[in-house]
C-alpha cells in the first residue's frame, strides 16, 4: 500500500476532478503490476495496473513459451492494493469494479473509502457478486493516513465544490514577509524555495495577490518539475496589472484574473479545480482566512532578522535549537485548519516529516 500511495502522488495536479490513486497487484508475495490515475479521462489506477501486470505477462510468455490454464482471466490468485475504493460505476470511463473482475483479481484491498456518496461502500457489493473478497486496509496506520492524505482535496471538492485551500507564507523571525521597500526576494533560502516548487507541481492552482505580480513578476511556475495543467490566478480589484509580467507573457500556463478571493475560490470549483496554493498577499491570505477558505496554513519560518533593513542585508541566524528545520536552516511548520485537512477516517493524527510531506 505504500508503494501504491507513492505511485498515487505522481497524478497530484494532473487528475482534475478526479482523485489521484494508485494501485499495485500482488501475487505471491511479488509485485506483479502497478499503475496510477494520470489524468481524468485516461486509465483509472486499477486499470493501468492491470495492463501493465497483462503486459509484463505477455513478455514473459513470449520469452518463455508455456500453457496456460485460462486465458480468459488471467490475473487469478492476486491480490490489488488500491489506495482508494474503486468505483463501481461507469463514468467517463468504465467502471473499475468491471475490470477487476473481468482480469480475474481474487481480491482488492483499498485504504480509503471513497467520500462520493454516489460510490461510497457500493464496491464491497459490485465485486461480492463475482465472488471477489474487498476489504479495508488494515496494515500501517501511517500508510493508511498518507492515502487518506492524497485525497483531501478530493474529499473536500466532491463534497462542498470547492477546493482545498493551502496557504503558504514565508516569514522572518521578526514576522516580516518582506522589507520596507517591499522586497520579499528572498527571505528563505534555495532548498526552501526548491520545496516550494515541488508544492507548485502538485495543485491544480496558484494563487496570488496583484501587488506580488507588480512588485516580484513571479512566474508562479515550478522549474523542477513543470506542471503543464496548472493554473495561474491573479486576485486585482483594481485590475490593472502590468501587460508584461510574465504570467501573461510567457506563453505557458493559463492565467485568471479575479477581482475578489472568495469569488475566485467558488469559480475556480464550479471549473473542477480541487487544490488552490495561495502564495503571495498577506491581505489575500487574511481574506481567504476571514471567508474561512483556508484549509491548512503552510508557515516558513527562516532564521533572518530584517528589523528596518533591506532583505540584501538583513541578518541570518546561524546557531539552531529545537524545531525542525532543513539543512539549510529554514523550518516549515504545516497546520491543519480544516476537518478535511486534519480528516483521518479513525482518529489517526497525518504525521509529517521535516520537509512537510506526509510520512510513509
Amino acid at each position: 500500500m505504500a508503494r501504491a500511495a507513492k505511485l498515487a502522488s505522481r497524478g497530484l495536479g494532473h487528475t482534475r476532478p478526479n482523485p489521484a490513486v494508485g494501485a499495485v497487484i500482488v501475487k505471491d508475495g511479488r509485485i506483479v503490476g502497478e499503475g496510477w490515475h494520470k489524468r481524468a479521462g485516461g486509465d483509472h489506477a486499477e486499470v493501468a495496473a492491470i495492463k501493465n501486470a497483462l503486459g509484463k505477462m505477455k513478455s514473459a510468455r513470449t520469452a518463455c513459451p508455456r500453457p496456460r490454464s485460462d486465458d480468459s482471466r488471467p490475473l487469478t490468485d492476486t491480490a490489488i492494493y488500491v489506495t482508494l475504493e474503486p468505483c463501481s460505476r461507469p463514468g467517463r470511463v468504465g467502471a473499475c469494479t468491471d475490470a477487476i473482475a473481468s482480469a480475474g483479481i481474487s481480491r482488492v484491498v483499498y485504504a480509503v473509502p471513497d467520500p462520493n456518496p454516489a460510490n461510497r461502500g457500493k464496491a464491497k457489493r459490485a465485486l461480492a457478486r463475482h465472488g471477489i473478497v474487498c476489504e479495508l486496509f488494515k496494515g500501517d496506520r501511517d500508510v493508511s493516513a498518507m492515502c487518506r492524505s492524497l485525497i483531501a482535496d478530493f474529499r473536500k471538492h466532491v463534497t462542498t465544490g470547492l477546493p482545498y485551500v493551502t496557504v503558504k507564507l514565508a516569514m522572518s523571525l521578526d514576522g516580516r514577509i518582506c522589507d520596507d521597500w517591499g522586497d520579499s526576494n528572498w527571505i528563505t533560502c534555495e532548498a526552501s524555495r526548491d520545496r516550494t516548487n515541488e508544492l507548485r507541481s502538485a495543485v491544480d492552482a496558484i494563487m496570488v495577490g496583484a501587488e506580488t505580480v507588480r512588485r516580484d513578476d513571479p512566474s508562479l511556475l515550478s522549474r523542477i518539475h513543470p506542471n503543464n495543467d496548472l493554473i495561474r490566478v491573479v486576485v486585482s480589484r483594481s485590475g490593472k496589472l502590468p501587460k508584461k509580467a510574465q504570467v501573461f507573457t510567457d506563453g505557458r500556463n493559463k492565467t485568471l484574473v479575479f477581482d475578489d478571493a472568495v469569488k475566485a475560490i467558488e469559480e475556480l470549483g464550479r471549473m473542477g479545480v480541487m487544490s488552490v496554493l495561495c502564495e503571495g498577499g498577506l491581505q489575500l491570505a487574511r481574506s481567504l482566512a476571514d471567508a474561512g477558505l483556508v484549509d491548512e496554513w503552510l508557515t516558513v519560518m527562516a532564521p533572518v532578522y530584517i528589523g528596518s533593513r533591506r532583505i540584501s542585508r538583513a541578518i541570518r541566524g546561524t546557531a539552531f535549537y529545537d524545531g525542525c528545520f532543513l539543512s539549510s536552516g529554514d523550518s516549515f511548520y504545516r497546520t491543519g485548519l480544516s476537518d478535511f485537512a486534519n480528516w483521518s477516517g479513525d482518529g489517526v493524527k497525518i504525521k509529517f516529516d521535516a520537509k512537510g510531506n506526509p510520512k510513509d
